[in-house]
């Protein structure tokens, strides 16, 4: 592949990406305005952290569960909902092998140097780490390049994680 033909199929993969961002921004206003700001947390007004699924469910059901109200605990400034006790106990137990990355921001804007709003229903589990992507086009387009996002993810993430 020459440089110019990388060239033109990263501002194709970029177009979409920009046009997407504007498209979101009022959604994105949910996050900006929760009670009790955590920038590196993707939350509800509510400060409800994953739209209410249960984090641990991922790893235990292998797909995103509901919580309830019931089942919920507070932790690094976002409340989580859980299917169960013992959801809520494995959590308690462990959180940073639940937590999504990027605080549940979407990944493949992680790789872009932007903070976008994570799908809780669009995921990913990679060497035992959480990934959310905005929607499936997007997760689609992640998941052909993982470990470029993710290394790009990281570097950007401590950048941008307290915008």
């Amino acid at each position: 592949m020459t440089k110019k033909t990388l060239a033109n199929f990263v501002s194709l993969l970029t177009i979409p990406f920009v046009a997407l961002m504007l498209v979101i921004s009022p959604l994105a206003s949910d996050v900006a305005h929760a009670k009790t700001p955590v920038p590196s947390l993707n939350l509800a007004s509510s400060g409800l952290a994953l739209r209410g699924y249960d984090p641990v469910a991922y790893f235990t059901a292998g797909k995103p569960v509901k919580g309830s109200k019931q089942h919920s605990l507070t932790h690094g400034g976002g409340t989580y909902y859980f299917s169960s006790a013992a959801n809520k106990s494995a959590f308690e137990g462990n959180p940073g092998k639940y937590l999504p990355e990027y605080g549940g921001f979407c990944s493949y804007g992680a790789a872009s140097n932007y903070k976008v709003d994570g799908d809780p229903k669009v995921w990913n589990i990679v060497d035992g780490k959480l990934y959310l992507n905005i929607n499936k086009s997007i997760d689609k387009a992640w998941n052909r390049k993982q470990s470029f996002y993710i290394k790009q993810a990281d570097k950007n993430w401590t950048k941008i994680k307290d915008r």
